[in-house]
């Protein structure tokens, strides 16, 4: 029998390069830029609509805040952590997947405490304010 029985088996090319189906794929300079630029970007809006006071609603912005700091993650998975559809036989896609179930999650959950907190704290008058320690 000869060693090319198993075709199956991960080979050296000429270079001594070994290619394997299971590995994920290594990020080139360009995808790297692509993610940083992305990055920097979806941080630049958000500073810019707090700064700026782009809405008058602060609701608003911080939903706007909330969905660019998702995408960010999503963007840094992708661009940094190299997860696609293909990589590791689909295991990373169900990463992808139960990263952004926990996400919605963790905002869903906040903004909900952070809403009662505020609609239940009790209201404090001046002269309340000026008797505390």
């Amino acid at each position: 029998m000869s060693s090319n029985a198993n075709p199956s088996h991960h080979s050296a090319d000429a270079h001594g390069h070994h290619h394997g189906g299971h590995e994920a794929g290594h990020g080139t300079f360009k995808s790297y830029m692509t993610g940083f630029i992305l990055s920097v970007i979806l941080t630049a809006i958000p500073f810019w609509l707090v700064m700026a006071k782009v809405f008058s609603d602060p609701t608003v912005t911080a939903a706007l805040i909330m969905i660019f700091g998702a995408i960010q993650i999503i963007v840094h998975m992708i661009y940094f952590l190299h997860m696609n559809t293909k990589s590791e036989g689909g295991w990373n896609m169900m990463a992808l997947i139960f990263t952004i179930v926990l996400v919605i999650i963790a905002l869903s959950g906040s903004l909900w405490v952070m809403h009662h907190l505020n609609s239940n704290m009790m209201p404090m008058s001046p002269d309340m304010m000026r008797n505390m320690p």
